[in-house]
Formats: structure tokens, sequence, C-alpha cells
């Protein structure tokens, strides 16, 4: 009996070692010949980033493009998160680097961008060219080398700049859930199977403001948010055989990406202000391209500043229009023959 038991020892012994070297099989406490220990998983490729306002905001830039119309030129500031949130672990909830996704998607617009937001290269190049540092070709080649000038008036100035911040993040507008566990009470070798659900809604809000530089005149402001749902599944069986416990379970589980809810949020208020300083007569030219999936938000905010003359053209009145970008839901709107 003795014997027995130890050879039942042996035989888990033996199991729970050969489970560990199947488990280490692909870790080594020698490098490999790449000096790699451990090959990394995953092989997805690169792919774009794009949000559902990235086709209009390429559908902008095409109809600037189509009639000649001039872009102002537009710096970005800082879009800070104001909302003070912090994770588990310490670190941001919420992206800090709004103000670079700001400067891609006016790109996708063909707006006319200048850099005022990391400008610490360009100020050490012109300390290096005031001491006289940095020198450049000359007509003579490389053998030619002349120091750079400093020349009035070489840096453009500019027309707008967007600055604002993240405003909200509301973490349980509303959530619900099930949890359902059913057995065998009376058998000998009881089985338990359980099944559980969990969702809950949470929203993220940008506040963005359009300012003239010249005159620090707040020409627009665009205010949205944007609801982002998360859910959890899980179902499991336990059940006891001949003195042996079995425990089996799976779930899914998935969170929208709330950082890309910010870049959305951020390309669809660039829609607007583009919109706007392009003169478009309103979301009809794009709505081929893009039409908006949130179907419209409340009533119009902003200056409508009519950065040429077009105040009786630009999207100034669609702005009130709870449908626009959004011609499924409102039948009154119709396609552009653009």
């Amino acid at each position: 009996m003795i014997a027995g038991s130890i050879s039942r020892r042996l035989r888990t012994a033996g199991i729970a070692c050969a489970t560990a070297a199947l488990l280490s099989g692909c870790i080594s406490a020698s490098a490999g010949p790449r000096g790699l220990y451990a090959t990394p998983i995953g092989n997805a490729p690169v792919t774009a980033n794009p949000t559902p306002y990235s086709a209009a905001l390429y559908c902008m830039a095409d109809y600037a493009r189509r009639y000649n119309l001039p872009s102002p030129r537009i710096a970005v500031g800082r879009i800070a998160d104001y909302t003070g949130t912090v994770s588990a672990d310490g670190g941001r909830q919420v992206t800090g680097g709004a103000s670079l996704m700001a400067m891609t998607a006016l790109a996708k617009s063909g707006a006319q961008m200048v850099e005022r937001y990391d400008t610490s290269v360009s100020e050490m190049e012109l300390r290096y060219a005031n001491n006289r540092l940095i020198g450049d070709d000359g007509p003579g080649g490389a053998d030619d080398v002349q120091y750079r000038r400093i020349l009035a008036g070489s840096v453009p100035g500019t027309d707008f700049y967007i600055i604002g911040g993240i405003t909200e993040v509301n973490y349980n507008i509303r959530s619900g859930g099930f949890d359902m566990a059913a057995g065998q009470a009376t058998s000998q070798t009881p089985l338990s199977t359980a099944f559980a659900g969990k969702a809950y809604v949470m929203n993220i809000a940008i506040d963005l403001r359009l300012v003239q530089t010249t005159t620090l005149q707040v020409v627009d402001v665009v205010s949205y948010q944007k609801q982002i749902i998360g859910r959890e599944i899980s179902a499991g069986v336990f059940d006891f055989l001949d003195g042996n416990v079995f425990d089996i379970s799976a779930g899914e589980g998935g969170l929208e990406p709330v950082q890309l809810a910010v870049r959305a949020l951020i390309e669809r208020a660039t829609v607007e202000f583009m919109a706007n300083l392009y003169g478009a007569p309103g979301p009809e030219i794009c709505l081929n391209a893009g039409p908006d999936p949130l179907g419209g938000t409340v009533g119009p905010t902003g200056g409508y500043y009519p950065a040429y003359p077009n105040t009786d053209t630009n999207n100034g009145e669609t702005r009130a229009d709870p449908s626009r970008w959004h011609d499924r839901r409102d039948g009154a709107v119709r396609r552009s023959r653009y």
C-alpha cells in the first residue's frame, strides 16, 4: 500500500515536471545565435489607424483642391487631459497625445500647418546660427562652407491655432449583467454549470477652440462626446468524478479602445473646423465619403468665423442641424452631386 502511494506521488511529480518542461521549451537560459533568449510571439503587420471620420477629412482635402480653396496656416497648441484620471498602475488613463492626433487630422484635411508645439530643435539651431556655429554649403560645394545667416521674416506666421482639452471621462453611465448557476444536489457526482455576462457604458468628451492668432479672438468652438462600450461573457463547468475535481471555464471580453475614441472625437471636430475655413456649403459635400455613424449631436457652438467672404455659403447653418453628417437618419438630407 505504501509502495502504491509512492508510485502515485512519483507519477504526479513526473506529470508536473513534464508540464513545466513543455511550458519552458521556448525559453533558454543561454542566448541563441541571434542573441535572443526567446522569439517574440505575434506577427500582426503594421496597419493604418483610421477612424470613421478619416474618409470625411480626405474628402474635405479633395474638395479644397478641386476648387482651389486656400488653406490658412494653422498650428496646434496644447490639447491636454483635464480629467485627472489615472489607471490602477498609476499611469494615465487617457492619452496625453491629443495634440499629435490633431496634427494628423489637419494633415488629412489638407490644411497648411506650421510647427508650434515642439520648437526646441528650431530654437537651438537659431541660437547656433546666431553664434555662427552652423555652416551650410556655399556655391563652391562642400569646400565652400559658409555660416548660416539669420534672415528676418523667414519663419511664416500662423493665422489660426487649435487648443483645448479632454474634459470628461464618465466611467459607468449604465451597466448590467447576469450571473446564473445550476447543478445536481443529490447525486454523488454533482455537475454544476455557471454562466455570467456583464456590459457597461462609459463616455469621453473634448472641448476644442479655434483661435485667430493676430487678435486672439476665439472664432470657433466644438464640443463633442463619444460613448464607449465594454462587455464580458463567461461560462464554466464544475464536477467531481471519482474523487477528482474538474473545473473548466471559458470567457470573452472586450473594451472599445478609449484612445481611439479620443482620435475619433478630434477628427470629427477637425472636419467641422476645416469645413468652416474652406467655406464648404455644408456636410453634403462629403456624405459619400463618410457619413457620421453617431447621428449628430446637440445644437451649434462657435462663431462660424468667415475666414473668407463666404458667410452665406459656409457650414455655419448646418451646425444647428442635429442630423448633420448623417444622411441615413435625416431623410431630407440628400447626397451631393459634387
